[in-house]
């Protein structure tokens, strides 16, 4: 029986498995193999540089870039998404009824094209945009969201945002179905109030919930390319050049897929180790509130 067991717990794990070889495994292999060589992505033939590619990629300003924007993006992106989410499954936890329906429409903004949005938003913030001409019109304000590095930043991480905020808010909202209401009412008569109330009660009890939405949303941060591409290209001054950008800079317009592979490793390690901290640190904390 138990050996009957695990060959159907194979079974059903096969697509998936063979999925994660097909498209993650053998790709990364070979990344690993292309990372030592000088392979310009059209001649059949490269050679072997070793650690060449490495050494160049740690000592070039847009790799450095691309290493503090990632972080700059996260610092921007994971508070704002995780307090509209915090907000919106809120509300739509003490809703009446028709929460799904609300969930839904919340969640529409996580299936749209990321294209789609950076164009409307690139129009909605262009220079003779209504926006921009009430802006100039009644406060005399002239602003080019899109070169300034702080508000091309900014603006980047409010339309991702926007965009995972109905997907986060389904999985808090999950979170605060969970909890017992029979907790609040004893601590109403206790006399907590409402700071307090979501401070020690609320965001405790989240725990499980919140640990998935940070780590979710940590790691968006480090894979951010379409918005970018589409409304900025990484500029100005590298201020939106994500590792994405530069990893598809080097190889399809420098042709220098080698050290673009040297880079995407160097990304993946950052990646695993950014995640790997903050997860230990995220378990500190439920550890603390009686979770780990």
């Amino acid at each position: 029986m138990k050996s009957k067991g695990n060959t159907m717990g194979w079974l059903f794990a096969s697509p998936y498995l063979l999925y994660g070889i097909v498209f993650f495994l053998i790709p990364l292999l070979w990344s690993l193999q292309l990372s030592i060589t000088d392979w310009n992505l059209i001649s059949p033939e490269y050679a072997y540089k070793g650690i060449e590619n490495y050494v160049k990629a740690l000592q070039n300003p847009g790799v450095q870039a691309a290493f503090g924007v990632t972080f700059k993006f996260m610092a921007a992106f994971v508070p704002l998404v995780i307090v509209l989410s915090l907000i919106v499954a809120g509300l739509i936890h003490g809703l009446p009824k028709f929460k799904g329906l609300f969930l839904i429409g919340f969640f529409l903004p996580y299936l749209s094209s990321g294209v789609v949005s950076a164009f409307i938003v690139k129009g909605f913030l262009s220079y003779n945009s209504p926006l921009n001409a009430f802006l100039r019109g009644t406060f005399g304000l002239d602003i080019n969201w899109l070169g300034s590095p702080f508000s091309a930043l900014f603006v980047v991480a409010v339309i991702i945002a926007w965009k995972f905020t109905g997907y986060y808010a389904l999985i808090l909202t999950s979170g605060f179905e969970s909890i017992n209401s029979e907790i609040y009412e004893a601590a109403a008569i206790d006399g907590v109030n409402a700071r307090q109330r979501f401070f020690r009660i609320t965001l405790p009890l989240l725990y499980p919930a919140l640990f998935t939405v940070l780590i979710l949303s940590i790691g968006v941060t480090f894979g951010i390319f379409t918005e970018v591409y589409q409304l900025t290209g990484g500029g100005p001054n590298n201020a939106t050049n994500t590792w994405q950008m530069e990893i598809f800079n080097q190889a399809f317009k420098n042709l220098q897929a080698g050290y673009a592979s040297a880079v995407a490793i160097i990304a993946s390690i950052v990646t695993f180790i950014s995640i790997f901290i903050i997860r230990k640190l995220l378990e500190l904390w439920g550890k603390r509130n009686g979770w780990v």
